[in-house]
């Protein structure tokens, strides 16, 4: 167990719980064998991508690279709960221990959650955002396309292969609406 703490990392409580959680997994995984071993091999990886992603993500200096990070790890503690619960179908792991686990890996994934959110830099609620899309079409008269000079923020010709027919070309009007 981590005793004295000598990087950032090792004073984390979501660190020290998954190191806890590797543990425990490495313990009962020494029980698995034949079968069970694929699913055994692969919640060791995913178990200890945990604490692995969160040391790794600790150390970056952006926000938005600790939060993907912290997303990545919280990635692989849904992975665990997924494996656990195929080693509790297949016989491989009893009911209880999943579920006491499992319950360690819920805290995990709680800490992770709110520690991404906060150094994703979430400013707002999240609404359900629909977008509406109106097509504006623009006619052109080709005998005349030549003496204009063009449009400032207007893409090539080239540029809108299938949205050009020569004569008119076809733009998105984006607009945002929102539910009722």
């Amino acid at each position: 167990m981590i005793n004295d703490p000598i990087f950032d990392h090792d004073r984390l409580d979501v660190y020290r719980l998954s190191i806890e959680y590797v543990s425990a997994a490495f313990e009962i995984s020494k029980t698995l064998s034949g079968l069970h071993r694929h699913a055994r091999d692969q919640w060791l990886r995913a178990a200890q991508s945990i604490p692995l992603n969160i040391a790794e993500g600790n150390g970056k200096r952006s926000l938005k690279d600790r939060a993907r990070f912290l997303d990545i790890a919280r990635g692989s503690a849904f992975e665990c709960a997924a494996i656990q619960d195929v080693l509790a179908v297949s016989c491989g792991l009893d009911n209880k221990t999943s579920r006491d686990m499992k319950l360690k890996l819920k805290r995990v994934v709680s800490m992770l959650t709110r520690m991404a959110i906060k150094f994703d830099g979430v400013k707002e609620p999240s609404y359900n955002y629909l977008v509406a899309i109106d097509y504006e079409h623009e006619h052109r008269g080709a005998e005349h396309e030549h003496e204009r000079k063009p449009e400032p923020g207007r893409a090539p010709k080239d540029g809108l292969r299938g949205f050009t027919n020569g004569n008119s070309i076809v733009r998105p009007r984006w607009r945002l609406a929102f539910p009722d």
